[in-house]
């Protein structure tokens, strides 16, 4: 899976009025608890500030076997304006 994300979070928002809209956090827990059950463990902190460990983590959603991961993962990814491809 390849995956482009913008800058942190704050400074994405503050850039362009046009910057997607933050995701809520029920988005960001929901995508933790899922890829917990996968045995993968997410730190939020870094999920929304570092856009290498986001792409990390929204690669290992988009290779799951579980649709609901993978589409927890599509969701998230569209929220932070992330091009994703992949399985999803």
């Amino acid at each position: 899976m390849t995956t482009a994300c913008p800058q942190p979070l704050a400074a994405a928002a503050a850039s362009s009025p046009t910057t997607p809209v933050c995701p809520e956090l029920i988005e960001f827990v929901d995508f933790k608890w899922l890829m917990a059950g996968e045995g993968h463990r997410i730190d939020l902190d870094r999920l929304r500030t570092e856009p290498a460990y986001t792409r990390s983590c929204l690669a290992l959603a988009g290779g799951s076997t579980s649709a609901t991961l993978r589409q927890a993962g599509a969701r998230l990814a569209r929220a932070l304006g992330c091009a994703a491809n992949g399985r999803g």
